[in-house]
């Protein structure tokens, strides 16, 4: 969740932001179907680089094991869930040979990734609502600063999925080129979902007890825990239309040097893509009254 800034942060926020507007800025909403100013993000490039560092260094502060928490806590939920879902529930037998313990810490990194960008992007207007009232900025850069943490996270995780593929000995071919692709992928469907749920969350806040229960509900009809062949054929297409549906599978794939189902990959872009649209639209309708609303 992103921090509520401190008095030296807000100082160190209020300087860039007048840094960055240190010219004549007109205040208006978006027309039309103008969906982002890039102009202006990059002009606001640094105030973006000091929120993201500072939710980065928020993250773990006096905390005794600070960013190995990024490590600890996927390692013991795959090493619980294996046990429960993998043997217990038979899900092992049904992986094609491979050992479930790296099957599945291979689908709940992009899913652990996706679902913090998501929870992050869809409180950052409400926990920086001072900002919002004292600040001028486009405030589209507080859900883009959220995806900043659990990329590092991810990246530092990733750490133990190559641990496993060498305890396995399983390495990627050269499909792994595909890697950089799928984590774009990932973050256009998290800002997609998490732009459109912090502008709702602005107006409605019951979204805030909402949105931890959507992410439970949509863990389970997510390929993370077992392999898209155990749902019937007839079926499979519905995971397609899940934005992190083909995703998943797809970077389960490059990693454990299987082939990619394009045919499931596209939809889930193509679903992730239009939850970008629709949340930037509705954003930039619903930002005149961000400060109003906090």
């Amino acid at each position: 969740m992103s921090a509520s800034p401190t008095t030296s942060q807000q100082k160190q926020l209020q300087d860039a932001a007048d840094t960055a507007s240190h010219h004549w800025v007109e205040i208006k909403p978006h027309k039309g179907l103008q969906m982002i100013d890039v102009s202006k993000l990059w002009q606001f490039r640094e105030l973006l680089g000091i929120l993201t560092m500072r939710d980065v260094k928020v993250r773990y502060k006096q905390t005794l094991l600070g960013a190995s928490w990024a490590v600890i806590q996927p390692f013991t939920m795959m090493v619980v869930m294996s046990i429960f879902f993998g043997r217990f529930a038979g899900l092992d037998s049904k992986t094609g040979g491979i050992p479930y313990p790296i099957f599945l810490y291979a689908g709940m990194l992009p899913w652990i990734f996706f679902t913090s960008s998501v929870t992050n992007s869809t409180n950052s207007l409400v926990a920086n609502a001072g900002m919002l009232r004292k600040i001028y900025f486009p405030r589209l850069i507080l859900p883009l600063a959220s995806v900043g943490t659990p990329l590092v996270d991810y990246a530092v995780a990733f750490g133990v999925l190559i641990g496993l593929m060498a305890w396995y000995n399983i390495w990627p071919g050269l499909g792994a080129l595909m890697l950089p692709v799928l984590i774009g992928m990932t973050i256009v469907a998290a800002l997609g979902v998490g732009i459109l749920l912090s502008a709702m969350t602005v107006r409605f806040r019951d979204f805030r007890y909402v949105v931890p229960f959507m992410i439970q509900v949509w863990f389970f009809v997510t390929p993370v825990l077992y392999p898209v062949t155990i749902v019937p054929e007839k079926y499979q297409w519905i995971l397609s239309l899940n934005p992190m549906g083909g995703t998943i599978s797809a970077f389960r794939a490059c990693v454990l040097n299987e082939s990619i189902d394009f045919y499931a990959l596209i939809p889930s872009f193509l679903t992730g893509l239009t939850c970008m649209i629709v949340g930037l639209i509705y954003f930039n309708q619903s930002e005149k009254s961000f400060a109003d609303l906090v």
